[in-house]
């Protein structure tokens, strides 16, 4: 069987690099994504990325607090119930980042365009706001002309606001369930990462669990991102740590603000480099240093159910060692 699994750091040394317009964080921004991702960049010490997020996470917050970002455009930039993200307003207030900020509706807009091939996409939300006016890209342009540049429906003669669509180099996206060929299935809130995967150029998965082909063509209509458009899976469980991940496991609270809190200043994000993202080389590591009493505590979910219809056809880990020693061996 020919199948696209690999091991993570084989995954952001093969599909990323310095100056890349990197998407990922198309959920909740405490909800799934691929933060063991952004956490592999930092240890390969990617630089100079533009950074496309629908909504800030985690993963962002730390990038940004690593000097991994020097361009942003983002939706919402905070935390919900966690704060604001100091990683990535120390990032923006010492301009070592340029925020092109958006609202949620349009970013969700700009990446539909992007997977549709629109060459622009009308849109009548931030029309008359700062949003349209301002652009950090080009601080000294106000009103900004090509930011949401005005257009006319040809039909109506109504002005209307252009939104440029969003088509990013590489996105990595988080999933519940994916199979070795890179057919996916996301459980909770999916916001634009079906938009997302048809919008990038390259596309590589990060799902909690690995499940046998046969549970897709069980669900195919459930399969939100075939595996034509994927390039790599990665198999990574708690990968969306600290955050959840709807039907695995819950939020780990006392660790997002943690996590949020040291972020705040340099020696904070040194510290937490040093503990959080040095400290592991496998993922046995990784799953030690969040602790057996915490994953089990984590695990314990109310939304645990959603997850019951695809147990039967859940991989065991030494099938997936055996995968990746075959990719290894290739």
């Amino acid at each position: 069987m020919t199948h696209k699994l690999i091991a993570l750091p084989q995954a952001v040394a093969r599909f990323t690099r310095d100056g890349m317009q990197y998407a990922s964080g198309a959920a909740l921004p405490v909800g799934a994504d691929a933060v063991a991702f952004g956490r592999e960049l930092i240890r390969q010490n990617r630089r100079q990325l533009h950074a496309i997020f629908h909504s800030n996470t985690q993963q962002l917050n730390l990038l940004c607090a690593a000097g991994a970002v020097d361009k942003l455009e983002c939706g919402f930039t905070g935390l919900e119930g966690f704060g604001f993200a100091n990683g990535l307003r120390r990032a923006v207030e010492s301009g070592r980042v340029v925020l092109e900020d958006y609202s949620n509706l349009s970013m969700a807009l700009r990446f539909l365009g992007g997977a549709l091939n629109w060459p622009f996409v009308p849109a009548t939300v931030n029309i008359g706001t700062d949003v349209q006016f301002r652009s950090a890209f080009h601080p000294e342009e106000y009103a900004s002309p090509r930011k949401i540049p005005p257009v006319i429906d040809p039909f109506s003669g109504q002005e209307y606001g252009a939104l440029s669509p969003l088509r990013p180099e590489l996105a990595v996206i988080h999933v519940t369930l994916a199979d070795p060929e890179g057919n996916a299935i996301m459980l909770g809130s999916e916001w634009s990462r079906f938009e997302l995967s048809r919008a990038a150029r390259r596309v590589v998965l990060v799902a909690d669990a690995l499940v046998a082909t046969d549970c897709m063509r069980q669900f195919p209509n459930l399969v939100r991102i075939p595996g034509l458009l994927v390039e790599a899976v990665v198999y990574w469980p708690f990968s969306a740590w600290p955050q959840a991940s709807p039907g695995v496991h819950d939020v780990d609270e006392p660790h997002m603000r943690l996590m949020n809190q040291a972020l705040g200043t340099p020696e904070g994000y040194a510290g937490y480099r040093r503990d959080f993202i040095d400290s592991y080389q496998t993922l046995d590591e990784y799953l030690a240093l969040i602790g057996p009493d915490r994953i089990t505590a984590l695990s314990a979910t109310a939304t645990g159910f959603l997850l019951d219809p695809y147990r039967r056809w859940l991989l065991s880990r030494a099938d997936i060692d055996e995968l990746l020693a075959e990719s290894k061996a290739s």
